[in-house]
């Protein structure tokens, strides 16, 4: 089960999530070697993500959610992980899920936000497991890797091939509880975004109710919050779109860290200070620009495949780009700033693991 730390108090607007990042940013940026140690994220760390309200930003607002535009949650995860990659990671990745669960049965979302409006659930978009349909549901099993923050998640939605329909390629998303899970211990081995704390899962036949599995085809088009009832354009934006957004956000927050620890140790911005910081600044504006042109064509109607198929390319194209002002950044720093406690090693390790690890989730969640 979860840590239980503190609830989010009454955060209404994306400014108050901002505000709270910007409260907690000492402690944020203080606790990043304290995270990497633990191989998690420390409780203290965690209340800090719950008091922002980072996670209830895709939320709807009838479940205590903010329901606000996925472009002001980008920019939350960017805050957060410019200050700490784990964190930031943690936030890109948790703060999903709530976005997909907006579309699911209605008896999903009363199961899962009735009981907490505050609870975090992970996600592991590879269809790594097997869904048997039977009465009244499915029997799951399956081991999906590297799922962020896992210790800390009451619920993981996880990708799983379904079987014995006569549909070979017949894929599904079930949101499962940690009950019916096993956690992995010491199966985190990643060189970079220690402190996210990815696991790997095992589940063994369980039984998934019939409600509890989203549809693979209309989350993944668009079109699931219009069978759902949902108008918020939110929602009608493509999973391959979304589900990569925070994770993609992240990373460019970790170029942000990056360069603000170099600039601070040298004391100086020249030259290459200056294109990193162009750099990074434009994979910022792409990723919020490919989101924003989302957002506006869901307004006439479903994004058509080659769209979406571009938004997914650009972000890929924006973290590449940023990871790379990094490495440039790395390269101009001193042997000093390399050492294990140095905070820009850390932030040049996370880069590079979330970057191949966007570049995994954005064929996964592929149209």
């Amino acid at each position: 089960m979860r840590d239980k730390g503190v609830s989010m108090r009454g955060v209404e607007m994306t400014g108050d999530v901002l505000d709270g990042i910007d409260e907690n940013a000492e402690r944020l940026q203080a606790l990043g070697l304290v995270n990497e140690t633990l191989g998690r994220l420390d409780i203290r760390t965690v209340d800090a993500l719950r008091e922002s309200g980072v996670m209830h930003m895709l939320q709807p607002a009838e479940f205590g959610g903010i329901e606000t535009h996925p472009g002001d949650f980008a920019e939350a995860v960017l805050e957060i992980s410019r200050l700490d990659g784990a964190a930031g990671w943690v936030a890109g990745s948790v703060g999903v899920p709530p976005w997909a669960l907006a579309s699911a049965d209605r008896r999903l979302r009363d199961e899962v936000w009735e009981a907490d409006s505050d609870v975090w659930i992970a996600s592991a978009h590879t269809p790594a497991g097997v869904l048997l349909p039977v009465d009244g549901g499915y029997r799951l099993s399956g081991e999906w890797r590297s799922v962020a923050a896992i210790d800390h998640c009451e619920w993981v939605v996880v990708g799983a091939r379904v079987v014995g329909t006569g549909d070979a390629d017949g894929l599904g998303y079930s949101l499962v509880p940690q009950d019916d899970l096993h956690i992995v211990e010491e199966s985190g081995d990643a060189i970079g975004l220690i402190g996210a704390g990815s696991k790997s899962i095992t589940i063994d036949d369980a039984f998934v109710p019939g409600h509890r599995l989203l549809n693979h085809n209309s989350i993944v088009d668009g079109t699931a919050a219009g069978h759902a009832g949902l108008r918020n354009p939110i929602y009608h934006i493509p999973l391959s779109t979304i589900a990569p957004l925070g994770i993609t956000a992240a990373v460019i927050g970790m170029a942000e860290g990056a360069l603000a620890h170099h600039v601070e140790a040298v004391g100086v911005e020249g030259p290459v200070e200056e294109h990193a910081a162009a750099e990074i600044r434009a994979s910022r504006l792409a990723l919020l620009d490919t989101l924003t042109a989302s957002f506006n064509r869901v307004l006439d109607g479903p994004i058509y495949p080659g769209m979406r198929a571009r938004a997914r390319r650009d972000q890929i194209a924006a973290a590449r780009r940023a990871v790379r002002a990094v490495d440039e950044i790395v390269c101009q720093s001193s042997v000093e700033a390399l050492h294990r406690t140095s905070p820009l090693q850390r932030f040049w390790r996370d880069a590079h693991v979330g970057f191949a690890m966007v570049v995994g989730e954005s064929k996964t969640v592929a149209p």
